[in-house]
Order: structure tokens, then sequence, then C-alpha cells
């Protein structure tokens, strides 16, 4: 359990610290327009912070961590932190650059992608993993 409240504490400081980023760099490059760079927060608020939160509550209820939950908490680590990179550089760019070449940015886009596939399989694989805690301990 230890884990997950450490997972959340450390997501919690990157939600901030991505947000007064975003305000402080905006603000300094006289940004006024839209950039993704307003999503890095929220991502680690909800995905981060809030998902650990709820995996501590999930733990505690239904003891569900085994052998296999670490390996899938990398890969969930891996696909937020490669998604909040992506979304960091994609609003970098929108702000410095005014435009990307189409090949830079599918290749932003692509990356992007990865992350979010790595995050919801491994949340596919972690619920499971609580599915089968929760019908163990009705049975």
């Amino acid at each position: 359990m230890k884990r997950y409240i450490n997972a959340a504490l450390l997501y919690a400081v990157l939600a901030m610290a991505g947000g007064v980023f975003y305000r402080e760099f905006t603000k300094f490059n006289g940004f006024t327009a839209k950039t993704t760079l307003s999503v890095v927060h929220t991502h680690y608020f909800l995905t981060g912070m809030m998902f650990f939160l709820l995996l501590l509550l999930l733990e505690k209820s239904f003891s569900f961590t085994s052998e296999k939950t670490g390996r899938v908490l990398a890969v969930y680590h891996a696909g937020l932190n490669l998604t909040a990179l992506m979304l960091a550089v994609r609003g970098v760019t929108q702000v410095l650059v005014p435009e990307l070449s189409s090949g830079m940015s599918a290749a932003v886009s692509g990356i992007a992608g990865i992350g979010h596939i790595l995050l919801g399989v491994s949340m596919v694989l972690l619920l499971i993993q609580i599915k089968r805690s929760v019908a163990a301990a009705q049975d």
C-alpha cells in the first residue's frame, strides 16, 4: 500500500509542477491561445494521483496485489509519463514554433498514442486483477 500512496504523492507534485509550468511558460512567452500544456496538469492529477489513491482503497478492501502487479504498474507509469511528456512537447512547440512539419507532428502524436495505449492496456490488466480478487473474496 505504501507504493500506491507514494505514487499518488509523486503524481500530485508532478501535476502541480505541470500547472505552474503551463501558467508561467505561456505568460513569459506572451502566449494567449490554447495549448496542450494545459492538460498536463489534469492528466497527472486524474490518471496519476487519483488513480493511485483509488488503487490504495481497493488494495485495502480486496488485497488484489500479486507478483504481476509490479510489472503492470511499471507499464502504467511508463504510459502515463510518456503521455504527459508528449503533451508537454506538443504544448511547448505550440508556444514556441508557429507550425511543426507534418512528419514531426505525426511523430509527437504517435508517441503520445503509444503512451495512451500503454495506459489503457495496463489499466485493463489491473481491473482484471481486481475483479479476480473480488470474486475470490466473495467465495
